[in-house]
């Protein structure tokens, strides 16, 4: 249920913060782990604040570095084949001892083998991104003891999802990094929290700060996820260029890729404007061209389009390619200012979050006095 401005404001009254006007100092800190103690118990750490799955960054470095500072971090599976993950998921366990989950894409056409994985290495948490589960695909989750996070993009498929079995939600807006829907976090937001609360709610896309995060559990979140500032945390595997590229990137140059034609359906990524980018643009001219001239049929010209894009992600993270690759970001990457240690960017999120907390209760008690 969503918090009050009264509610946060009366919620803790034992430890250091600003008066309370009763003699007893306000606990910001404790006010923030009521607020996100619905998440944080359902993830198993102490800040309700989710690493999100991106395909090359999300390996166990990162993922653990992640959970050890208090987070959850979450691998990303993508294209892994299952002895990949399985190996992956060994090595995170090797890092850390506190949870984690994997992130799987629905389309992959092993998921059932990943599934397995999971459950065979004591995976407690799984996110199902891509698509929308089947019934049956949670339930083989949950009857193992899984527990399952489902992307809902519209309140009715996450009331969908929670009638299927799924133990949590992620509403992920437009802001994000990567493969995005057409509507925005706040939007997203204000359609679905006031609509479901059976399960807890994370809510993904443009969060960068901890003012942000506050906002978004006051009105009935349990948690957040975020994948662009942890880009350039020190224990992320991402090549030098595409860290500098990111920390001097602005919030208006994560821009969504451009569809030319609607007989040629581009998937809308959300990444850094480079030569790559250009280059996409003429891929779909030329292709558009050879279609209308009768030289190429529209599935020629749509496989053209979508293997554009095959291993350019890998290609910037992985290799620098900042030029041609693909640089998948979110439009928080304009508060991305330097490379940081997991601790140093869960602690300024939490500091930011509790300093923004402390404010509103100062806010309310002028208001009642």
């Amino acid at each position: 249920m969503a918090k009050t401005l009264i509610d946060i404001g009366n919620s803790d009254r034992h430890s250091s913060g600003s008066s309370s006007g009763s003699g007893h100092p306000y606990d910001a800190e404790k006010a923030l782990m009521r607020l996100w103690q619905r998440g944080a118990e359902f993830l198993g750490c102490r800040y309700a604040i989710m690493g999100g799955a991106m395909s090359w960054v999300s390996e166990s470095h990162l993922v653990a570095a992640i959970s050890n500072a208090g987070g959850f971090g979450v691998l990303a599976c993508g294209s892994m084949s299952p002895e990949l993950l399985a190996n992956q998921i060994t090595a995170t366990q090797q890092k850390t001892t506190l949870a984690f989950g994997v992130n799987l894409i629905l389309l992959h056409p092993q998921l059932d083998q990943l599934m397995q994985v999971c459950i065979r290495t004591g995976v407690k948490t799984v996110v199902l991104a891509g698509g929308v589960p089947s019934r049956e695909t949670v339930a083989v989750l949950k009857a193992a003891g899984v527990k399952v996070i489902g992307f809902a993009p519209t309140a009715a498929i996450g009331k969908k999802l929670v009638r299927d079995g799924v133990g949590a939600l992620i509403i992920e807006g437009s802001e994000a990094g990567g493969h995005i829907g057409p509507v925005s976090t706040s939007v997203l937001a204000q359609e679905i929290l006031p609509e479901i609360s059976q399960v807890p709610v994370f809510v993904a896309g443009g969060i960068g700060r901890g003012e942000s995060i506050v906002s978004y559990l006051q009105m009935g979140a349990s948690g957040v996820q975020l994948g662009t500032r942890f880009v350039c945390a020190t224990e992320s595997i991402a090549h030098a260029n595409f860290k500098r590229a990111f920390i001097n990137a602005k919030a208006r140059d994560a821009v969504a890729s451009v569809q030319l034609d609607p007989n040629f359906p581009v998937i809308p990524v959300r990444a850094l404007l480079n030569h790559g980018s250009e280059e996409f643009l003429n891929e779909q001219s030329e292709v558009i061209a050879l279609f209308k001239a009768g030289k190429i049929t529209q599935y020629d010209g749509q496989q053209r389009i979508e293997h554009f894009w095959a291993g350019a992600l890998r290609r910037a993270v992985i290799d620098g390619d900042v030029e041609n690759g693909s640089l998948m970001a979110g439009q928080s990457v304009g508060m991305v200012s330097s490379e940081q240690s997991c601790d140093e960017i869960l602690q300024e999120l939490v500091t930011q979050a509790q300093s923004h907390l402390a404010v509103l209760r100062q806010a309310n008690m002028e208001l009642m006095t």
